[in-house]
């Protein structure tokens, strides 16, 4: 069987990425689009490019500020010089020998064991790391676990990781608005003094606004599960020690609770699902714990 490289990979999830991006800004649009149309009829006219110009800006602030809602949500403060020193100074290291700027640390108050990284590009990156992982695990499992995260900066996956984390956030609110405006009959009267085209298109925006969660939440699955992989075994490229990064997937699925009180949006950023019910789950934003464990192993 042919082996592609790691650059072939990384080349592949890019062009799958920008893709998945387009797909959620695409849902986005028509969705903020119903809400002008039935809420606002008068403004009708200018529907579509008030939609376009919110898209627009939208995704452009996403791109410039998305990590910084991503780290201030998950209440991530900067790391200490002095108390996470020994962090600071792993990261500092790792980020060395992958060839990229060092990003800045973060450290997240929490028993459960996990990270993640967020950021533009290499130049413009954060990790964040819980307390429960820096007391945790040991020195080897602990630096498998930031290189993976490291790995997700150098593989530049961390852009589209964040703005797909945005925009199904904005995906999930607008369908809200629209689902709980219809329901309380706030496209009522359109709907009724309007005609066949009225109604297709009072349909067309009560289908978008119950599948547009399950779709973007679909996205976060495709952006997720094969990046994992690929950062894991970027990852161990780099430290030149599977077991450790294997070890440190063990104990996390042995000791983490779901302490990590996160949106639903946010959550394929982290180094394993902080939902403890979805860990291994069919349906998680992770591959399978034990399956990267087995992985790992064979490497």
């Amino acid at each position: 069987m042919e082996r592609t490289s790691f650059s072939d990979e990384i080349v592949k999830n890019k062009r799958l990425s920008i893709g998945l991006a387009v797909v959620v800004s695409v849902f986005l649009f028509f969705l903020i689009f119903f809400i002008v149309y039935f809420l606002i009829p008068e403004l009708v006219v200018i529907a579509l490019p008030v939609s376009l110009i919110f898209i627009l800006i939208y995704t452009y602030s996403s791109y410039r500020y998305g990590d910084k809602v991503v780290l201030s949500t998950t209440g991530a403060k900067e790391a200490d010089p002095v108390a996470h020193r020994y962090l600071l100074d792993t990261v500092e290291g790792l980020s060395i020998a992958s060839g990229i700027p060092i990003p800045k640390t973060y450290v997240i108050e929490n028993d459960d064991l996990n990270a993640f990284a967020t950021g533009r590009n290499p130049q413009n990156a954060s990790i964040a790391v819980t307390t429960g992982l820096i007391s945790t695990l040991s020195r080897q499992e602990l630096e498998g676990v930031i290189a993976h995260e490291i790995s997700h900066i150098k593989n530049r996956d961390i852009l589209f990781m964040t703005l797909v984390a945005v925009l199904v956030g904005l995906a999930a609110i607008v369908s809200h608005l629209i689902l709980r405006s219809m329901w309380l009959g706030g496209g009522r009267n359109r709907r009724d003094k309007g005609g066949g085209l009225i109604v297709i298109v009072f349909v067309v925006g009560l289908l978008l606004a119950i599948f547009a969660p399950i779709a973007t939440r679909l996205v976060q699955f495709a952006v997720s599960r094969k990046r994992e992989y690929l950062a894991d075994a970027s990852g161990v490229n780099v430290t030149r020690y599977p077991e450790g990064l294997a070890s440190a997937l063990e104990k996390i699925a042995e000791k983490n609770q779901g302490k990590i009180k996160v949106s639903d949006a946010v959550s394929h950023l982290f180094f394993v699902d902080p939902q403890k019910s979805s860990l291994d789950s069919l349906f998680a934003t992770h591959p399978p714990i034990r399956e990267r464990i087995k992985k790992l192993r064979q490497m």
